[in-house]
């Protein structure tokens, strides 16, 4: 087991003051790591890094934009400052598109205010990052993307921005992991289907919508947030060591149809 342990190491959790970002936050601290938990919503994030320390290792919360650059490299100066070093970086931070809309219908505002989140902000961690992997000869970072990232939603519904985004963020993962490959730096996509969480519970919270996307899943089941926990563990210890620019999908068998 000590292939999952994560002592010693130091994570940076973007969008860590709910949904998934809580689960990855928890899943590090229970694997032995100190956490440094980020969100726009700062008194979220402190709420995180109280459970972080809840189970016994360092947590700090840090108020971060990842839309905006300087606060981004505040973010993860503050994360080398206070925990010491960098080791993990789960690039979390994320936007649905603000209404169902084809392509015809969609506002530019939404499609600028989406990317500038899902894609740009993606961009912005992961280089701030790599700066001090790069120095360290050393790293974990995994981007979070969907299952909307390797194929069309609408089938189920529309969802333009988002789509777009996550496609950008896979094949980014991909150049990354070839850039880095030879650094000790390893960067993969963790592509989550339906899960119960913030961003997902305007929809499933209707009895329909949630019957028609239960209906979709081959495992005939929407995921309970923290099943998302092994997955992320994999991708952030060494078990995952000889992976790089690659996508793990965890859907409950969505893609495979």
């Amino acid at each position: 087991m000590d292939l999952f342990g994560l002592d010693g190491k130091v994570a940076l959790v973007t969008g860590a003051g709910s949904g998934l970002g809580r689960q990855f936050s928890e899943a590090m601290a229970e694997a032995g790591a100190d956490v440094a938990c980020a969100d726009i919503d700062e008194e979220s994030a402190s709420t995180t890094a109280a459970v972080v320390r809840g189970l016994g290792r360092r947590g700090t919360a840090i108020g971060c934009d990842v839309t905006v650059e300087a606060e981004v490299e505040a973010m993860v100066r503050r994360t080398a400052e206070v925990l010491g070093r960098l080791d993990i970086l789960f690039n979390n931070a994320g936007i649905a598109d603000p209404q169902a809309l084809l392509l015809h219908q969609y506002p530019t505002a939404d499609w600028r205010a989406v990317l500038a989140v899902d894609l740009d902000g993606v961009f912005f961690c992961a280089r701030e990052a790599l700066k001090v992997m790069v120095a360290q000869q050393s790293g974990k970072i995994i981007n979070i993307a969907s299952m909307w990232g390797l194929a069309g939603s609408s089938s189920l519904f529309p969802a333009l921005a988002y789509n777009a985004a996550k496609g950008a963020v896979v094949n980014l993962t991909r150049e990354l992991g070839l850039e880095y490959a030879r650094q000790g730096i390893q960067v993969n996509a963790l592509c989550p289907g339906f899960y119960q969480t913030n961003l997902s519970r305007g929809a499933i919270d209707d009895p329909q919508v949630r019957a028609t996307i239960t209906a979709f899943i081959p495992m005939g089941r929407i995921a309970d947030a923290a099943e998302i926990k092994g997955p992320a563990l994999f991708l952030a210890s060494a078990a995952s060591d000889y992976m790089t620019g690659q996508t793990l999908v965890a859907d409950g068998g969505c893609l495979a149809k």
